[in-house]
């Protein structure tokens, strides 16, 4: 009976893959980073193989091949949970039976697995941190995708409407709790969109544009909406046991401290910097902030400019097509300041020199919303506060922008900006151009980010296809990375080298995306009351789309864990908050038959602007109020008795097994305790690895068995690495004469 081979849609009981590049101009480099490579993972109790890579790479497989040192590294994570409040019930002691009574899920096992690779060995880590200073070679780490599961997902929710809790507890399950907190704030905005995009219609048919009734139901709208997220937040923590995760902060390598210290209270050594001197480094936050409202805000406003003039005042040939120079310029230039401003904003951060890894992405998601801030509104805000209620006065002034148009013209009379008495604004600008944002710009950000990079990397393998072929055919190819692969491995090996190639899924980026969408929702809704239902349709799609992303065209996310979204909870409060004010004077002023002010400033009454908005924001902060204390009446938890109850547990827990805080944060995972007393070396750990490897390959033989015993233990590993990068450097170098 013929051995059943490696399917490819398999893992083999593979926890991560390493890629490791090697220069082919320094080949003792090369083999003494990677033989250092082997020897860290085997010291922390892990196995692996290696297999040939695309171009100078290497693939190296690892798992925890260990069960007593996985066991161990499982228990004291969820002790260390238990002490910080992030799991209610206390963990059973010792390590034995610790994965018997609450088996791991896979996020939590490659959360696990990750922190073994990258941790620093004084935390029993190996160190490995990819493209940074020794590991330099290291190119990325990552899990590989369950291929059956991606396609489930795919398949049952594309059939869905509404994704159940089941569905969300699958994310949290395989890809972690960030993930899976994204997913399920896409799902619940998705529901409150139904009520508000069925009023929205309503309201479009019976009550038309700048509707107050509208107005008025979107800011409740929107604040039950953040609140009712906030509840829902703290029930999906306390369901995933990741109440106060946030509380385990974990350090950021690059943090730069002045001293170390003894914690008075813990006894724990600290790594120290003065808050007086970050403040100092934070302020520099204002210039920053200028400095973009400054770039970003006079192009928008020189391109704002150009439009009105080419638009309302030339009229002379090629207006239809001159109308799209305020375009093409936005279109070529915001990236690049963007770019240039978000980099940066990277570089302030980094000064600001922050301790751990949680209030580093809390300072940098501030920067990114005041960059994303500028670029999603400001036209919007121009329209409406500018060119409405201050055309007829600023028309006139515009003729400087003829220099745009003046060498199509035919003569000066088409450049004539009208007198201030004669024009008249457009009254369909501000709607036409919210339209734009809610609907066209959500189009093309689609394609930008799901459409556009799948053809561009079906087009990069087929031009990588031809080149390979155009080269073979002159004899000066070298052999394809798969030559020498098993024949039962090929498809598997194939699939894992197409998901090194892939880039890296980044969540920030989609909780971004929802928050400024929910801005165009709270800020200038009133404006055209179907927002609710463009975004409604867009959301579903969304929800496909990503998940169609994280499964095919991205790796697979390394599980991280999360109680909340993080700081766009913040953003979220302050754009409704925000909304509740331009909802009010957009509807003031708006209000006769939605044509505006007429482009009259003496239409506006300044002191009734200003009390529309005043009562506005007043009657926010009241309704806030209301709503929070009935939604948190719905929760029956009396929280300080839970603390307390549970810091009595802490404190018996750690008296009975006579452990200290100290010994359950400091401790190596290096090293354990066996029958005879004495502790183990690195070179024991490592061979009781080999004999592990044999006794499994000699008990029985399946696809995983093979795959992981045609190395056996880390020596032969590394032997066979080195005879990789070797046969690599003298293909190329063959590869070189024969051109």
């Amino acid at each position: 009976m013929a051995s059943p081979s490696a399917s490819a849609e398999s893992n083999l009981d593979i926890d991560y893959v390493l890629v490791y590049r090697f220069s082919r101009e320094d080949k003792n480099k090369a083999i003494s980073n990677f033989q250092n490579l082997i020897r860290a993972l085997a010291d922390v109790g892990l196995e692996t193989e290696v297999r040939n890579g695309e171009d100078s790479t290497l693939l190296v497989f690892v798992k925890a091949a260990d069960e007593k040192i996985f066991n161990e590294v499982v228990y004291r994570s969820r002790v260390r949970d238990w002490l910080h409040g992030a799991r209610q019930a206390q963990p059973d002691k010792g390590t034995e039976n610790v994965l018997t009574k609450e088996p791991l899920v896979p996020a939590e096992r490659f959360r696990l697995v990750y922190d073994m690779i990258t941790s620093e060995p004084s935390e029993g880590g190996a160190g490995i941190t990819p493209k940074h200073g020794v590991w330099e070679n290291v190119e990325s780490i990552f899990p590989l995708h369950d291929v059956r599961l991606n396609k489930e997902w795919m398949t049952e929710w594309a059939r869905k409407t509404f994704l159940s809790p089941q569905d969300i507890d699958s994310v949290r399950d395989n890809l972690g709790e960030k993930i899976a907190y994204y997913f399920a704030f896409l799902q619940t905005y998705f529901y409150f969109l139904i009520y508000l995009a069925a009023f929205g219609f309503s309201c479009w048919v019976l009550l038309g544009y700048f509707s107050m009734i509208y107005a008025v139901v979107n800011c409740l709208w929107c604040v039950v909406f953040v609140e009712w997220w906030k509840r829902q937040e703290a029930d999906l923590a306390v369901r995933w046991g990741v109440r106060n995760v946030s509380a385990i902060q974990k350090g950021r390598r690059d943090f730069q401290y002045e001293k170390e210290s003894k914690d008075p209270i813990t006894g724990e050594t600290v790594k120290w910097f003065p808050a007086t001197q970050r403040l100092q480094r934070q302020l520099l936050q204002i210039p920053f902030v200028i400095l973009a409202a400054i770039a970003l805000g006079t192009l928008i406003c020189t391109c704002f400019g150009i439009e009105i003039f080419i638009s309302e005042v030339y009229n002379g040939p090629l207006k239809s097509v001159l109308v799209f120079i305020p375009t093409v310029l936005l279109t070529t230039l915001i990236p690049t300041i963007s770019t240039f401003l978000t980099g940066f904003a990277t570089r302030l951060t980094e000064f600001e020199n922050y301790e751990t890894e949680d209030a580093y992405e809390k300072a940098m998601t501030s920067k990114v919303f005041v960059l994303n801030f500028i670029t999603s509104y400001l036209g919007i805000f121009l329209t409406a506060f500018v060119y409405v209620p201050f055309a007829s006065v600023l028309v006139p002034y515009l003729d400087i922008f003829s220099l745009t148009v003046k060498p199509f013209a035919e003569n000066e009379k088409q450049m004539q900006t009208p007198p201030a008495y004669s024009f008249t604004i457009n009254p369909d600008r501000l709607r036409k151009q919210v339209i734009y944002f809610t609907v066209t710009a959500q189009i093309v950000s689609f394609a930008l980010e799901t459409v556009v990079p799948l053809i561009t990397r079906k087009g990069t393998t087929k031009f990588k296809e031809i080149q390979s072929s155009r080269a073979e055919a002159k004899g000066g190819a070298a052999p394809p990375p798969s030559a020498n692969d098993p024949p039962e491995e090929k498809a598997f090996l194939a699939r894992v080298r197409h998901e090194a190639t892939l880039g890296d899924y980044d969540v920030t980026s989609d909780l971004r995306e929802m928050c400024i969408q929910f801005g165009y929702l709270s800020l200038f809704s009133a404006v055209w009351p179907l927002v609710p239902c463009s975004f409604l349709i867009n959301n579903w799609i969304e929800l496909r789309s990503d998940t169609f992303k994280i499964t095919s065209e991205c790796k697979r996310p390394i599980p991280q864990r999360a109680d909340s979204i993080g700081p766009w909870l913040d953003a979220l409060g302050f754009l409704t908050w925000l909304g509740s004010i331009t909802t009010a004077a957009v509807v003031y002023m708006f209000s006769n038959d939605g044509v505006g002010p007429s482009g009259r400033p003496s239409d506006i009454k300044l002191w009734a602007l200003l009390l529309s908005v005043f009562a506005s924001e007043h009657i926010y902060l009241l309704v806030r109020l209301a709503v929070r204390t009935v939604i948190s009446k719905l929760d029956s938890e009396n929280m300080r008795k839970e603390r307390a109850e549970r810091y009595m547990v802490r404190k018996r827990y750690l008296e009975e097994t006579g452990l200290s805080v100290d010994k359950m944060t400091r401790q190596s995972l290096r090293t354990r305790s066996v029958s005879s007393g004495g502790g183990l070396t690195k070179d024991i750990t490592r061979k009781s690895l080999e004999d592990e490897a044999r006794e499994t390959t000699l008990r029985e033989s399946t696809p995983v068995t093979r795959f992981w015993g045609r190395q056996k233990g880390w020596a032969e590993v590394e032997q066979v690495g080195v005879n990789l990068i070797e046969l690599k450097l003298e293909g190329s170098a063959e590869t070189k004469k024969g051109r």
